[in-house]
């Protein structure tokens, strides 16, 4: 098929169309004496004369069965479609049949020669092939892909929402192999273990049954957990306080309770940590654990001042006189009220001068206090005293003391007996770790040698847990131990 204007004839294209639109249903008479074969060997014959350079390739050019008619070049394109009487739209041929008068060529017009080449149009759709389907709602509509063999670049991947666009590569930059969709994950730190030892514990590890709730005294309800942290100086706090695993199941408070309270401000700033255990048999035990944190913190609070100087000025004989009286006075408002001893005191003061290093512990009944330094633990729990009427830990004792108790005065009412008073203070080293504990994490650190190297491990690191990698260390179970759980651990930087 010849185009006007002196543009490339494309035979194999126009026979292609002719072989399509024979094949279609003919409305009208044919256009003309030729029949399909006579334009397929013609169409072919032109083809291979045209590859081949003609009789000068080296091959005589295909004979054909045409005599009559124009010549393939010459011939008007064969019509999509016919009008009325067979001949097609604007053609001007004559109803009837008759063939149209030839019409003349226009010669072909140069191409200006400072224009530039412009590049080569797309084809024209093809109406006969279905149209693509609307793209869905609320969708923007997707550009055509452009292949790679054209722009000599590899094909732009648009970017995800959201994330930042890539930067554009500099002008004469190597450019290397494209990766898109990978993504780099860092491993997470296996999970805590549920318990350590033989045997798994016989409770569940997750809060069962809720305390019973009286409607009038909603504000005495203890939580199942309480959870604290603080950074003050060369150390970092971390405290928590949690509900039994039988007292979970059961229902039952928690009968331990937890104090962390700051008294003053800048470096004069005292840091109070207190925790106490209610009796097991006392009735309202979470409450008398709750009223020993109370007054202790209001009695430390009053006399945070006097207490911060003899730190600094390291008078340890001031500081246990001073801290026996506070502690005496606390546990023995709870004396006062039930006629026996009901809770367990302990408490720890840490300055937030970054320059004052002493630590004191003091207290009164059970629990424990443990230093962790390169990767062992110690207890450095102090000795109780000796009560009246026992023998002195070395020995030492009165010649005429013969050790014979003396009956209580029946003019003078039995006083309830007290727990021995406990002190320790000592310089702390960096890379220590100071943890006061009640008996329920005591007693297992003391009978389980893997829960010591399970807190060993997790704990030598130079950077304090956060608060959730806490609470899950100090809540790792160990069966036979089921009581409440209060610790606070210090990091020395």
């Amino acid at each position: 098929m010849s185009q006007q204007g002196g543009g490339p004839t494309r035979q194999d294209d126009d026979w292609w169309g002719q072989l399509y639109d024979e094949t279609a249903e003919d409305t009208g008479p044919a256009p003309g004496p030729d029949s399909l074969d006579d334009r397929y060997a013609s169409a072919k014959r032109t083809t291979v004369s045209g590859d081949r350079g003609g009789p000068q390739g080296g091959s005589p050019p295909l004979p054909s069965r045409r005599t009559d008619g124009p010549a393939p070049e010459e011939r008007p394109p064969f019509p999509a479609q016919r009008g009325e009487g067979g001949a097609p739209p604007g053609s001007g041929a004559q109803p009837g049949g008759a063939p149209p008068p030839p019409v003349p060529h226009e010669p072909a017009v140069p191409p200006v020669p400072d224009a530039p080449a412009s590049p080569t149009a797309p084809p024209a759709p093809d109406p006969r092939r279905a149209k693509p389907k609307d793209a869905p709602a609320g969708r923007p509509p997707v550009p055509p892909a452009t292949p790679a063999s054209r722009t000599g670049q590899p094909p732009a991947v648009p970017p995800m929402p959201g994330w930042p666009a890539p930067a554009a590569a500099e002008p004469g930059a190597p450019r290397g192999p494209v990766v898109t969709g990978v993504a780099h994950f860092t491993p997470a730190a296996p999970p805590a273990p549920d318990y350590v030892g033989s045997r798994p514990p016989t409770y569940a590890p997750e809060p069962t049954a809720l305390p019973v709730a009286d409607p009038e005294e909603l504000g005495e309800l203890v939580s199942d957990t309480v959870l604290e942290g603080a950074r003050y100086g060369a150390c970092t706090l971390r405290a928590v306080s949690l509900r039994g695993d039988s007292a979970r199941y059961r229902g039952e408070a928690r009968r331990d309770a937890l104090l962390v309270a700051r008294f003053g401000a800048g470096e004069q700033a005292l840091v109070l940590v207190a925790m106490a255990t209610g009796a097991r048999a006392a009735p309202g035990a979470h409450r008398a654990a709750a009223e020993a944190c109370r007054w202790i913190g209001q009695a430390v609070g009053r006399s945070h001042e006097r207490l911060v100087e003899d730190l600094r000025a390291d008078r340890r004989g001031d500081l246990k006189s001073g801290l026996n009286r506070l502690t005496d006075r606390t546990l023995g408002k709870l004396r006062a009220a039930s006629g026996e001893p009901t809770a367990s005191l302990r408490c720890l003061l840490l300055p937030a001068d970054p320059d004052c290093r002493t630590r004191v512990f003091f207290g009164a009944g059970e629990g424990g206090l443990f230093r962790l330094r390169d990767g062992e633990w110690r207890s450095v729990e102090p000795a109780a005293p000796p009560a009246p009427g026992e023998e002195p830990p070395d020995g030492d004792r009165l010649t005429m003391d013969l050790g014979i108790p003396v009956p209580p005065s029946p003019y003078e009412p039995a006083e309830p007996p007290r727990t021995p008073f406990r002190f320790r203070a000592a310089i702390a080293r960096p890379g220590d770790v100071l943890m006061m504990c009640s008996s329920g994490l005591a007693d297992p650190l003391h009978g389980e040698a893997s829960l010591r190297a399970f807190l060993g491990r997790r704990w030598s690191r130079a950077a304090a847990p956060g608060l959730a990698g806490f609470l899950a260390d100090v809540q790792t179970r160990v069966k036979g131990y089921a009581d409440d759980r209060t610790a606070a651990a210090v990091w020395e930087a």
